[in-house]
């Protein structure tokens, strides 16, 4: 398959200068010079100067021009400035400048069947103009079908978090760098037939889609709530413990196995209690 060259243009400045000079002498001789023949020559010339115009070029900064001879690729011109070319070449502009492709949140399934909206950003720029300009239609349209596609695919690998796969090690949630790397290599491989380059790609918006939101946001905070408890009685027991070693390390109160086990029980409800706990003064024994 034919890959990209470079073409060497000639100067549009003297290419210009020397069609304006032919194009005076033309009109010079027409006008000063009555043989038909001359006047003919001079017409032909004009005409032929003014067609010549039409291989000025100008190429701006990150900015290339594709060249085609009747279906020929003969080159692309990469050097910005001002160049002439025949003006037989058909010549097709190609933006080399890096660009912005900000996705709208599509919706897709997770790897547990989640409905799932994800969006992403990806920063690219043509690399190849051959590639850009006659493997694929549009080459801009093709980087928006195929970065789609990469994200259906990829979101279909993971789940959105481990609350249901607690085996997995990388979620779209929380392996962000993983994850970014992944999609980088994967849109990077789609759009490599268009002879784009991917500068980054990154996961920039992800939620659950509506129809679970709610439930899932109630899973979550469930689920906080279970962990928090979880760090309360631990640390309540911890505690407990402390309170119970110092107690008999300092010999402050002797207490039987039935009175350790009601110190135990009020003080976990005291540390573990969501509300602040109620004293009970005992003005009696401390039986009653």
């Amino acid at each position: 398959m034919k890959q990209e060259k470079d073409f060497s243009a000639i100067s549009g400045y003297l290419a210009l200068f020397v069609i304006l000079i032919l194009i005076v002498a033309a009109v010079f001789t027409f006008i000063f010079f009555p043989p038909a023949g001359l006047k003919i020559t001079a017409v032909v010339v004009v005409l032929t100067g003014l067609f010549c115009l039409a291989g000025l070029v100008i190429v701006n900064p990150n900015e290339s021009s594709v060249l085609v001879l009747f279906g020929a690729y003969k080159g692309t011109i990469k050097v910005n400035g001002f160049w002439w070319v025949n003006p037989f070449f058909v010549k097709k502009k190609i933006s080399l400048r890096a660009r912005n492709f900000d996705s709208e949140p599509i919706k897709v399934n997770d790897k547990i069947g989640n409905p799932v909206m994800i969006g992403v950003v990806l920063v690219w720029k043509v690399e190849n103009t051959f590639k850009a300009a006659f493997d694929v239609d549009d080459y801009e349209h093709f980087v928006v079908i195929q970065s789609e596609a990469a994200i259906r695919k990829l979101a279909g690998q993971f789940a959105y978090d481990n609350l249901e796969d607690e085996d997995a090690k990388i979620t779209l949630r929380g392996g962000a760098d993983e994850v970014n790397g992944m999609m980088e290599d994967e849109i990077s491989e789609r759009l490599a037939i268009a002879g784009i380059k991917v500068i980054e790609a990154r996961i920039n918006y992800l939620a659950y889609a509506q129809e679970i939101a709610s439930a899932m946001l109630k899973r979550q905070q469930a689920t906080a709530i279970v962990s928090a408890r979880y760090k309360i009685v631990e640390g309540a027991v911890s505690m407990v413990q402390m309170a119970l070693d110092e107690l008999k390390e300092k010999d402050i109160i002797d207490m039987d196995e039935e009175k350790k086990a009601a110190m135990v029980s009020n003080l976990m409800v005291v540390l573990c209690s969501d509300r602040d706990a109620t004293p009970v003064v005992n003005t009696g024994t401390l039986n009653h």
